[in-house]
C-alpha cells in the first residue's frame, strides 16, 4: 500500500468535481484517469517497469547508437514536450554511464546533447511563436489563463525571460514549457538564444559528466539528481514567493488590508483564538525574523556579509576536512584515485599541452602580479578598501598555503607530467592562487554596468580558476584532495579579508550601505 498515491487520487478527484462546470471534457477525463490510476497504483497490485533500469540496459546494448538515442531524447524533451512525462536528466546520465564504461566518447556525447537540446528548445520556441498566443487566448480562459494573466506572463518574459530560460533549464516541468512560453509571449529569438545556449551547455555537461564519473553507482546518482532538482525547484518557488510577498507588503494600502483582514479574523468565534495566538507569537519572533531578513537582503551588512561568511565557512571546511583523514605522505582521500582514473581515460597529447598552459596561469608569479596591478588600479580610483582586501587576501593565501605545506609534508603523486620541485603537495598552491581570478573579477565587476555583464565576468573567472585547479590533477602534480584544500584555503582567506573590509567600509561611511 502506498498512501501518498491515495492522497493524490483524492486530490485529483476533488479538483475534477469542484471545477466540473469550468473545465473542458478532455481535462475532466484526464483528471479522472489520474485519480483512478493513482488509486490503483497505490494498492501495490501493479508494478510498472523501472524506466531508469530500462534506459541503463538499453544504453549498455546500444553502444555507439547511444549518441543517437540520447540526442533524440534531449531534443524531444522540449521539442515535443516529452519532458512533461519523463525527465531528460536520466537519459543524459545514462549516456555518461556508457561513456564511463568506455563504449563512447564523453566529449562527443556532450556536444551532441548540447546541440540536440538547443534544437529542441528552438523548435518549441517557434511552435510557441506560431501557435502560442492565439492558442492561449482561445483556450486559456478555460484553464484560468485570462487575457490579464497572459499579459503578466508576457511582461515577465520581457523583463526576466532570459533568467527564466537559463534557470528553468534545471527545473523539470519548467524546462519542458519555458521555450514555448518564451515564444508565445513574444520574446525575441536573439534574446532567447544566448541564454538557452548557455543553459543547455551547462545542463548537458553537468549530467553527462555526472553519469561518466559515477557510473559505478548509477542508482544512487539518479536518486541524488532527482532530489537536487526537486530542491532547486522548491528553492526557486520559495524565493519567488518571498519576493512577491515583499513587493506586495511594500505598498501601504496592502499592509492596511492585511491588518484589517487579521483584525477581522480575530473577532471570529472559531478562528479568533488561533489568530490571536499567532499574532502574539509573531510579536515574539519579529525581532529574530527581522535580524535574519537583514542578513539576507543587500545593504546594511546584510546579504554581502552573509555571503562572505558562507564562503569562509566552506573554505575552512575544504581545508580542514582532508587534513583529518590524511595519514602518511601519500595516503589517499576519497576521490583521489578515481580522479586519476578519469584523467587517464581523458589523456590526449593536445590536452596535455593545454593543461600545462592552464596550469602555468595559476603560478604565483602570474596571479600575484595581476593582483598587484588590479590593486593599484583600484587605488587610483580611490577604492582603497577593495584594493586592501585583494592584497591582504592574496598575502594571507600565500602564507597559509606555505605554512600548511610545511606542517603536513605530504608527498607528491608519482608520475607527475610537470616539474614540481621539492615542495610538498597539500594544499595545492596553484589551485589556491587560481581563486584570485575570482576575487579580482568580483572587485572589477562592481564597476561594470548591468547584472549580466557582472555575472558573465565572474562566471568566466570561476571557470578559469576551476580549470587551473583541475589541470593540476590531470597532470598528476596534485591529488584531488590537494586541490580542494588549496581552493578552500583561498576561499577562507579572501572571505575573511572581505568581511573585514566590508565592516571597515560600513563604519567609515557612518552607517551608510558600503
Amino acid at each position: 500500500m502506498k498512501p501518498a498515491f491515495f492522497v493524490g487520487a483524492a486530490a485529483a478527484a476533488t479538483l475534477a468535481w469542484v471545477r466540473r462546470r469550468h473545465l473542458e471534457p478532455p481535462l475532466l477525463v484526464g483528471l479522472a484517469i489520474i485519480a483512478v490510476g493513482s488509486a490503483v497504483y497505490g494498492t501495490g497490485l501493479i508494478h510498472p517497469p523501472d524506466l531508469e533500469q530500462l534506459l541503463e540496459d538499453l544504453g549498455e546494448r546500444l553502444g555507439k547508437w547511444t549518441y543517437l538515442v540520447v540526442g533524440l531524447l534531449a531534443f524531444l524533451e522540449t521539442g515535443a514536450f516529452v519532458g512533461l512525462l519523463a525527465p531528460g536528466e536520466t537519459a543524459i546520465m545514462v549516456g555518461g554511464l556508457v561513456a564511463g564504461q568506455g563504449r563512447i566518447d564523453i566529449v562527443t556525447l556532450i556536444a551532441i546533447v548540447w546541440t540536440a537540446a538547443i534544437a529542441g528548445d528552438v523548435t518549441s520556441f517557434f511552435i510557441g511563436r506560431k501557435l502560442g498566443r492565439d492558442f492561449l487566448v482561445k483556450h486559456g480562459p478555460r484553464v484560468q489563463i485570462t487575457p490579464a494573466r497572459l499579459e503578466q506572463v508576457e511582461g515577465f518574459f520581457e523583463r526576466h525571460g532570459g533568467k527564466a530560460v537559463l534557470i528553468g533549464r534545471f527545473v523539470g516541468l519548467v524546462r519542458a514549457v519555458a521555450p514555448f512560453l518564451a515564444g508565445s509571449s513574444g520574446m525575441s529569438l536573439k534574446r532567447f538564444l544566448p541564454y538557452d545556449v548557455i543553459g543547455a551547455g551547462i545542463w548537458a555537461a553537468t549530467f553527462s559528466i555526472l553519469g561518466y564519473v559515477f557510473w559505478q553507482s548509477f542508482d544512487q546518482l539518479v536518486s541524488a539528481a532527482k532530489q537536487g532538482a526537486f530542491a532547486l525547484g522548491t528553492t526557486i518557488t520559495v524565493i519567488v514567493g518571498v519576493v512577491v510577498a515583499y513587493r506586495w507588503l511594500k505598498v501601504e494600502a496592502n499592509r492596511a488590508r492585511l491588518r484589517a483582514f487579521v483584525h477581522e479574523q480575530e473577532r471570529r468565534p472559531v478562528v479568533g483564538p488561533v489568530v490571536r495566538l499567532a499574532v502574539r507569537a509573531w510579536h515574539r519572533v519579529r525581532g529574530p525574523v527581522r535580524f535574519l531578513w537583514d542578513r539576507l537582503t543587500p545593504g546594511q551588512l546584510g546579504l554581502e556579509l552573509t555571503t562572505l561568511l558562507a564562503i569562509t565557512i566552506v573554505g575552512v571546511f575544504n581545508l580542514v576536512g582532508p587534513l583529518l583523514t590524511l595519514g602518511d605522505d601519500r595516503a589517499l582521500v576519497a576521490g583521489d584515485a578515481r580522479s586519476f582514473e578519469i584523467a587517464e581515460n581523458l589523456r590526449r597529447a593536445w590536452l596535455d599541452d593545454a593543461a600545462m598552459i592552464v596550469s602555468d596561469v595559476g603560478q604565483l608569479a602570474v596571479t600575484g602580479t595581476l593582483v598587484v596591478v588590479v590593486a593599484l588600479v583600484l587605488l587610483a580610483r580611490r577604492r582603497v578598501v577593495d584594493a586592501a582586501v585583494l592584497l591582504s587576501g592574496m598575502a594571507a593565501t600565500v602564507l597559509v598555503v606555505n605554512v600548511v605545506k610545511d606542517a603536513q609534508e605530504r608527498g607528491r603523486p608519482l608520475g607527475s607530467l610537470v616539474d614540481t620541485g621539492d615542495s610538498f603537495a597539500y594544499p595545492s598552491g596553484h589551485a589556491a592562487y587560481g581563486v584570485a581570478f575570482v576575487a579580482i573579477a568580483v572587485a572589477v565587476s562592481r564597476a561594470l554596468p548591468g547584472v549580466v555583464s557582472r555575472a558573465a565576468l565572474v562566471a568566466v573567472s570561476v571557470v578559469l580558476a576551476a580549470a587551473v585547479a583541475l589541470s593540476r590533477v590531470y597532470l598528476r602534480a596534485h591529488y584531488l584532495s590537494d586541490v580542494l584544500g588549496g581552493v578552500g584555503t583561498a576561499l577562507a582567506c579572501f572571505g575573511l579579508c572581505g568581511m573585514v573590509g566590508l565592516v571597515v567600509a560600513f563604519v567609515r561611511q557612518n552607517g551608510r550601505t558600503p
